[in-house]
């Protein structure tokens, strides 16, 4: 399990320049986190939510990093 540092206890965090959420626990969505990571740098543009949840990024206008099936419902 992986985690950004400054995030270590969010499982979803999210990119504000895309609006996509990347599952944490997920190895591929979690590389390619990191992978945004290293190209947005320190611009202040993650997002975590409360509560951590995949339905919780969803209210606020995020889509999933890797389509899902009926995650949402």
């Amino acid at each position: 399990m992986g985690r950004l540092r400054r995030f270590e206890d969010h499982r979803f965090v999210g990119t504000r320049d895309t609006m996509r959420v990347y599952d944490c626990d997920e190895d591929g969505q979690f590389a390619a986190l990191e992978a945004r990571a290293s190209q947005i740098g320190n611009h202040n543009l993650f997002q975590t939510f409360g509560p951590d949840t995949l339905i919780e990024a969803a209210n606020r206008g995020f889509r999933p990093a890797v389509p899902t099936a009926d995650l949402l419902n």
